[in-house]
C-alpha cells in the first residue's frame, strides 16, 4: 500500500508536470504528499567563524525564504484540490538528505524529474538523482521535465 509519496520538487514552475504526476499518483493511493525540496548547505567562507558575511546571511535567508514559500504554494494549490499535501524545505546535500527522509517518514514512493539534458550534462552536474534512484529503498517514478 502507498500511503506517503515523496515528490522532489524545484520550487519553480518546471515542477508543473510532476505535480501533477504527483496528484494523479496520491488520488490513486489516497496517499500523502510531502513536496521536497533540498536546499544546498550554508556555504563556508575562508576567514569567516560564522557563515559568511551578514549581507551574504541575509541573502541566503531571503533566498530559502522564497524557496519555501513557492513550495507551500505549490502544497496550498494540491491542497485545495483535495490532496493531503506537505511542504518540506530541507537542507544538506541531496542524496543523504533526500534517503534520510524517505527513511524517516517511511516513504512508499519517490517521484523525480528528468529534464533530459543528455549525458554530457550529467557527467559536468554529477548525478544526484540517479544516486538517489538507485539507493532509494522504495518505488521510484521519473517524471519527464522540460527545462
Amino acid at each position: 500500500m502507498i500511503k506517503t509519496i515523496f515528490v522532489l520538487c524545484e520550487a519553480s514552475e518546471v515542477d508543473i508536470p510532476l505535480l501533477e504526476q504527483a496528484r494523479i499518483q496520491a488520488v490513486a493511493f489516497n496517499s500523502r504528499l510531502y513536496l521536497i525540496h533540498v536546499a544546498a548547505p550554508d556555504p563556508d567562507f575562508v576567514g569567516y567563524d560564522d557563515v559568511g558575511p551578514q549581507h551574504e546571511r541575509d541573502w541566503r535567508a531571503d533566498s530559502l525564504r522564497e524557496e519555501h514559500r513557492e513550495l507551500q504554494r505549490q502544497a496550498e494549490t494540491l491542497i485545495e484540490q483535495g490532496i493531503d499535501a506537505v511542504a518540506l524545505l530541507l537542507q544538506g546535500p541531496t542524496v543523504t538528505t533526500v534517503l534520510s527522509e524517505v527513511e524517516r517518514l517511511h516513504a512508499d514512493m519517490l517521484i523525480i524529474g528528468d529534464h533530459h539534458r543528455g549525458s554530457f550534462h550529467r557527467i559536468l552536474s554529477g548525478s544526484d538523482s540517479a544516486e538517489t534512484i538507485r539507493q532509494a529503498p522504495c518505488p521510484v517514478l521519473i517524471v519527464p521535465l522540460k527545462s
